[in-house]
């Protein structure tokens, strides 16, 4: 019977030891995603201002977008924690939707080559922060679901796991349904 009683233990003792350590896994997981995230957002704030600059030199009298864009910039740069970084950059993926309409109306803009340049390069960040967006969402789901878990989420608490928070930079774009008319 003591037997029984100590290797339950010992079962005990191992199973609460690899739940902290796959906590500890998961939640390194989610700062690497994060940190990849960051390097996106930070890549995305380097291009806007050249963007920008390309931009003014065909419509100068769109000044109040064009400060309204390095406001956000500024600001996303400056964010700090999950919701604040995505509340940034929701602003500033509307501001930037902006300038491409006024795009539209420059065609000498639109066939400039540093500007077609610029909006490649800022196509292929968005589609690498994508990336980056999804993988984190995924870990931060992986850590969430091993908190809430039983038996897991005793464990996370006498560790001081809590929930991360997913980040979604909201396209409406992406979101709008297209109006075909026949």
């Amino acid at each position: 019977m003591t037997l029984v009683v100590i290797s339950l233990v010992i079962l005990v003792i191992v199973y609460c030891v690899y739940i902290y350590n796959t906590l500890i896994k998961l939640r390194t997981m989610v700062n690497e995603a994060w940190s990849g995230i960051d390097v996106q957002l930070q890549k995305r704030h380097d291009l806007i201002p050249n963007i920008v600059k390309v931009v003014q030199g065909y419509a100068s009298h769109e000044k109040n977008l064009f400060e309204s864009i390095t406001q956000l910039r500024s600001r996303g740069i400056k964010a700090t924690g999950v919701k604040d970084q995505e509340a940034a950059e929701i602003g500033l993926s509307k501001a930037l939707g902006e300038l491409f309409v006024v795009v539209e109306n420059y065609p000498e803009l639109k066939a400039n080559q540093n500007f077609l340049e610029l909006q490649q390069e800022l196509a292929a960040v968005e589609n690498d922060l994508q990336r980056a967006r999804r993988y984190y969402n995924g870990s931060v789901r992986n850590y969430n679901i091993l908190i809430e878990q039983f038996p897991s989420m005793f464990i996370a608490k006498a560790a001081n796991h809590s929930q991360k928070e997913f980040f979604d930079i909201k396209n409406e774009t992406e979101k709008a349904v297209p109006n075909l008319n026949f």
